[in-house]
């Protein structure tokens, strides 16, 4: 219980233990003055209703304010979630419309590379079938040497009867 509903209620305690401990006082008729008329009624029974009264409006405003925060927190909660929902929403749109650019610019790219294919110099294709031919010339000339130079080795190897054939 927090400190100040518990001071709260001390105090209602000890207001409650006097007006029992002094009823007889509480009760006593007096004359009491309106301003316009005198009256003949017990003081301290109109003063305890006072309290009393006094009391119930205290609690009905911090019912009104609770509830009024109560209220408040669940419309911004509310609101909350739907900006969340909105901002879903617009990171979602903007992602399609990421994923709609990155395709159109892919198929620009594809187009271009598969238009530009045909505009190829036919100059330099003939040049690269050449360089390919020459190339591949060049490495079966040197496997041919390669394997070449391994049977010499394998020859001389067993003329001199040092290594055993190499092949089965």
């Amino acid at each position: 219980m927090k400190l100040r509903t518990l001071s709260l209620l001390l105090v209602l305690g000890a207001l409650a233990a006097f007006a029992a401990l002094n009823w007889s006082s509480f009760v006593s008729p007096t004359t009491l003055s309106l301003g316009l008329a005198e009256v003949q009624a017990p003081l301290g029974l109109i003063m305890l209703g006072m309290v009393a009264v006094l009391t119930a409006i205290f609690l009905v405003f911090v019912v009104y304010v609770q509830a009024s925060a109560l209220f408040d927190s669940r419309r911004h909660a509310q609101e909350l979630q739907a900006n969340r929902e909105l901002a879903d929403k617009a990171e979602a749109s903007r992602f399609t419309e990421l994923r709609g650019f990155l395709e159109s610019e892919l198929a620009k790219i594809a187009e271009r590379c598969g238009t530009a294919s045909p505009a190829v110099d036919p100059a330099l294709l003939a040049r690269l079938d050449r360089l390919e031919a020459a190339l591949l010339t060049a490495v079966e000339q040197s496997g041919n040497g390669l394997a070449a130079s391994i049977g010499e080795l394998e020859d001389r190897l067993e003329r001199e009867g040092g290594l055993p054939t190499l092949r089965p």
